[in-house]
């Protein structure tokens, strides 16, 4: 089998696969032995069916499968044997190529286009310029997520005093018929109400100021109107019932509690830092401020990557890029595409492409590898980051890692992780490479530079 690469122009090659019927016939005449073993011919026994008879009916895709095979996997070895950086996949040349006849064994040539990538030539030095915003953390920002962990970590304590709005309200529901409780009805221990889920104003007024003891006339169907799942969990019964339960109930008050936030004290530093690892105010706060400096880093470094891009571009130039053959290859794999969308979206499409090839090149520059420790160390962080949205700060290292591992495992999640670890590491070498003009900013001021974009960084 000869292979042989034509260079149409910079970004434009046909690569020509001559197959002799010397390079396949060995491996022809072993796969039809091999069908004819399962072949399955009335008259005949598996094993038993003449090879003539097999080459008659089935020669024709039995031989097109190995020549294709053969061809393929030549095609896929000289890209990577010669280092070929190529875009998208191989098409046939839709000129060259002829159709091909596999009911006569013979020589053939294959035809196919490529498209190779525009040479990209980088040397960055500390005189390419780039803004990098770092978010002030405020006594503000500080004092708001403290708040937020008195908050998260609050309790519900019981309290003497009438109701609330947002208090649990726990006592004892019964089905009332002509205001005298019903023989048979409906009855609950301890249901549990709290006034402010309730829909309608007049049933929510009820609750608010009563204190245990009390007995309270209310309608759950009008308290939680439109709401059948609601009322089918407090009263227990079935969500079909619904409809038919009595206009009033009594609500005998047996307890109320409150939700109590947590208190400024070494409970709750043990409880977001770990046991000892704070001590006092002063040092809990210079934590707080750490971790949320911590938390907008990675926002730092997106902003710094969005410039960057900007100034890399601009050092590159324009590129050369293989649009037909781009435009075609686009049309095969896009099913839903159409000429005039691809035509729309392709302006994009290449911008996005040029950056892609930046950073390919940049890595390929710094010589960066993403290694298992990479894999490791970047879902640990993305496991401690979905942990630290619901307030779980202190999670035993046991319980993170396994949940890390358990992204991993899912081969779309290990595929993004992937691309993360990498824009990080070329995020690091343009930092040490580029020289950073460091500029702190607010937080609303470094929302503002994404406000055109519809993007936002979370507090």
């Amino acid at each position: 089998m000869n292979i042989s690469l034509t260079n149409v122009d910079s970004v434009n090659a046909i690569i020509q696969i001559s197959v002799a019927k010397a390079d396949y016939q060995e491996k022809l005449d072993n796969a039809i032995k091999a069908f004819r073993k399962k072949a399955n011919v009335p008259g005949f026994r598996p094993g038993t069916v003449p090879v003539g008879m097999v080459k008659k009916m089935y020669g024709k895709s039995i031989l097109a499968e190995e020549i294709n095979k053969m061809v393929g996997e030549g095609l896929y070895n000289y890209i990577q044997e010669n280092k070929l950086n190529v875009l998208g996949e191989p098409l046939a040349n839709e000129e060259k190529q002829q159709p091909i006849d596999f009911t006569i064994e013979g020589d053939y040539d294959f035809f196919f286009d490529i498209a190779l990538s525009p040479e990209i030539k980088l040397e960055l030095s500390d005189k390419d310029k780039v803004d990098y915003y770092k978010i002030n953390v405020d006594e503000e920002l500080v004092d708001k997520q403290i708040e937020s962990y008195k908050a998260n970590y609050g309790k519900y304590e019981k309290v003497e005093e009438g109701a609330k709005e947002t208090d649990l309200i726990k006592g004892l529901i019964v089905e009332l018929e002509d205001g005298k409780v019903k023989e048979g009805g409906i009855s609950v221990e301890a249901g549990i109400v709290m006034p402010s889920y309730m829909k309608d104003k007049e049933e929510q007024a009820k609750f608010v100021g009563a204190k245990a003891g009390d007995v309270i006339v209310f309608n759950p169907g009008k308290a939680y109107e439109g709401n059948e799942a609601e009322i089918a969990s407090l009263l227990h019964i079935e969500k079909d019932a619904v409809e038919a339960i009595a206009p009033e109930f009594n609500f005998e008050i047996t307890e109320i509690t409150r939700y109590k936030e947590a208190d400024l004290d070494q409970e709750l530093f043990d409880k977001v830092f770990g046991e000892g690892n704070v001590k006092d105010e002063g040092e809990f706060k210079a934590r707080v401020r750490e971790t949320i400096e911590d938390q907008f880093a990675p926002d730092s470094d997106y902003k710094f990557l969005l410039d960057a891009k900007e100034v890399l571009e601009n050092k590159v130039g324009d590129l050369q890029f293989p649009d037909a053959f781009l435009k075609r290859w686009l049309m095969t794999t896009g099913e839903e595409r159409t000429a005039e969308t691809l035509d729309a979206e392709y302006p994009k499409i290449i911008a996005d492409l040029k950056f892609h090839l930046i950073k390919e090149q940049i890595a390929k520059d710094f010589e960066l590898q993403i290694e298992n420790e990479d894999m490791k160390t970047i879902a640990m962080q993305a496991a401690k980051a979905q942990f630290a949205q619901y307030g779980m700060m202190n999670l035993p290292d046991e319980m993170v890692e396994n949940y890390a591992n358990d992204m991993l495992k899912n081969k779309e999640n290990a595929r993004n992780l992937l691309d993360r670890a990498m824009e990080n590491k070329i995020i690091d070498a343009l930092k040490s490479k580029m020289g950073l003009e460091e500029k702190v900013v607010s937080l609303d001021e470094f929302r503002k530079f994404f406000e055109k974009e519809g993007e936002a960084v979370e507090e």
